[in-house]
């Protein structure tokens, strides 16, 4: 799907961009790429979901955009527009980690709403202008949204064939890395599935693939795990099968329908009276979530505390320097933050390499953009797709593309210097990638091992449930459905958490013997739910779960 995103943001600007060209007022396209490019996020959601996540992401955007104008009409001091970018990419940083928002995360938001805090600005004109991007946001959502009038279990069946896929690797290669990659998207597709709403004839077939795909994860547990009992390989555990129905489920034709696995029918009873109690929840729980990740003790704070120095230290030593609007030195650092410093190393060097061969490729193409505003229009489009099509392949690569957009876009105000534009984005790329990676090796985030002790805790609890549940005489189909997506959700926190510690420094020692041990019991767990729902044959002897 990885040029969904592109052609729906090519799509959201281009639709602003040539009404403006059309009434001659191009200089009001950085207000409508404020809300063009909101149509990035949520391509990995089911559509009613995706509905209300965009509409979020909207209105956030404008909200941001309305801090920004808002800021650079009363004040002209570089000072303290820089503390309310700094504060804006924190609090951005945080929000987008708590909700989950997904890629291309808080980058975008503050990307815009740096540039807007730099540019001239008059109170009267804010309204008018945040009307502009509330109108673009509501095209990025029709496009973002739209395509469900045409294939409205797209993202389910990309869900499912992810889950497909990634069973097909575990079963050809059995090992922790491949277990832990399938597990993932086995739990990722179930969720797209409970998200989606009500059971289509099509969600049933895709429920029934993921229910193949979980029966030949979990019949070759033993693959991986020597002290786990040995279970029989499940009818489904062809990889060749599971890759082809990948395939099929991906394509536009009809889902392939697969011979019932052993204990779909229980599966699916489980699935349904999972989706009947997620109707009974409250929205308000899942607000409720998100206030909890951002409590005081949440180890999403000192990444927070990260951006906020970072960014304002790369602002003020880039106008130290003498850079004028140093947002792109904001944006560059807040760019790097990622879920640890090894992760956010990377990302620097990633992110500079880019930048600076990306003003090479603007210094190549400036000239024919000046040859008129189609051409300008046509360039930005161009480079939108490009950035969006290769960042989520080669991070680098994408950001090649990044740079002549985002310097491109300064040229519908007014022409300027090639050399000053030129001069300030190699500094500001530069200083941020500098700075921003000092900051993120200064603010140690210490909470990162709590994370992983808590989620520790949290899939023993899991796993001591799965086998309370097994132990009943009588289980019911929804009580172990529920048991075992609880304790494979636990094991993907798990191994996030631990992830997350490992990259990072200062740290306290880690527990990766008990994480390990934990992952070796809840996998085994796993299998055993999986035997007494009948979706892989029993086990020749009996072992511990």
């Amino acid at each position: 799907m990885w040029f969904k995103p592109a052609l729906s943001v090519v799509v959201a600007t281009a639709v602003p961009d040539l009404l403006l060209f059309a009434i001659d007022r191009l200089d009001l396209v950085m207000y409508t790429m404020a809300g063009s490019l909101c149509a990035l996020y949520g391509h990995n959601l089911p559509y009613a979901r995706r509905a209300r996540a965009v509409a979020g992401v909207v209105v956030s955007m404008v909200v941001g955009m309305a801090i920004s104008l808002v800021a650079a009409s009363l004040t002209g001091s570089t000072a303290v527009l820089i503390a309310v970018g700094a504060l804006l990419a924190a609090g951005q940083k945080m929000l987008c980690d708590a909700t989950r928002i997904g890629p291309p995360g808080p980058v975008i938001f503050t990307f815009v709403t740096s540039a807007a805090l730099f540019a001239p600005q008059h109170l009267g004109q804010v309204p008018g202008h945040l009307a502009l991007t509330l109108a673009a946001g509501g095209i990025s959502w029709l496009v973002t949204v739209g395509p469900a009038m045409i294939r409205r279990e797209g993202p389910e069946r990309r869900a499912t064939a992810r889950a497909l896929d990634a069973a097909a690797a575990y079963v050809t290669a059995p090992g922790h890395r491949t277990r832990r990659a399938a597990v993932a998207a086995v739990h990722a597709a179930w969720q797209a599935l409970l998200a989606a709403g009500r059971p289509t004839p099509v969600r049933r077939a895709l429920e029934r693939l993921v229910v193949h795909a979980e029966a030949a994860l979990a019949g070759g547990a033993h693959g991986t795990f020597p002290i786990a009992p040995a279970a029989a390989p499940a009818p489904a555990s062809d990889p060749e099968r599971l890759r082809a129905w990948a395939r099929q489920t991906r394509a536009r034709g009809p889902v392939p329908t697969p011979p019932p696995a052993p204990g779909t029918s229980d599966e699916l009873f489980g699935i349904d009276a999972e989706r009947a109690a997620g109707r009974t929840r409250s929205r308000r729980e899942a607000r409720r979530a998100v206030l909890r990740r951002l409590a005081p003790g949440s180890p999403l704070l000192p990444i927070g505390a990260r951006a906020l120095i970072g960014c304002a230290l790369a602002g003020y030593v880039s106008q130290a320097v003498g850079v004028g609007r140093p947002y792109w030195a904001i944006v560059t650092a807040a760019s790097l933050y990622q879920a640890n410093v090894t992760l956010s190393w990377n990302r620097a060097l990633q992110r500079t390499l880019g930048n600076l061969l990306g003003v090479l490729v603007f210094a190549a193409v400036l000239p024919v953009s000046r040859t008129g505003p189609l051409a300008l229009i046509g360039f930005c489009l161009f480079f939108g797709f490009a950035a969006e099509a290769l960042i989520t392949r080669n991070y680098w690569l994408g950001s090649i593309a990044v740079t002549p957009m985002a310097l491109l876009v300064l040229e519908f105000g007014g022409t300027h210097p090639a050399g000053e534009l030129i001069g300030d984005r190699v500094l500001d790329t530069v200083i941020g990638a500098g700075v921003g990676i000092l900051a993120a090796m200064l603010v140690t985030n210490r909470r990162a091992a709590g994370r992983l002790e808590k989620a520790l805790a949290a899939t023993d609890r899991a796993r001591a449930h799965a086998v309370h549940a097994l132990a009943a005489p009588q289980p019911t189909p929804a009580a172990l459905d529920a048991a075992r997506r609880r304790l494979t959700g636990s094991l993907v926190e798990l191994r996030e958490a631990d992830d997350t510690a490992a990259g990072e420094w200062w740290q306290r020692a880690l527990p990766q013997e008990q994480v390990l041990a934990a992952e070796q019991a809840g996998h085994r767990t796993l299998a055993a739910t999986a035997t007494r729902q009948g979706l892989i044959a029993p086990a020749q002897e009996n072992g511990a779960v």
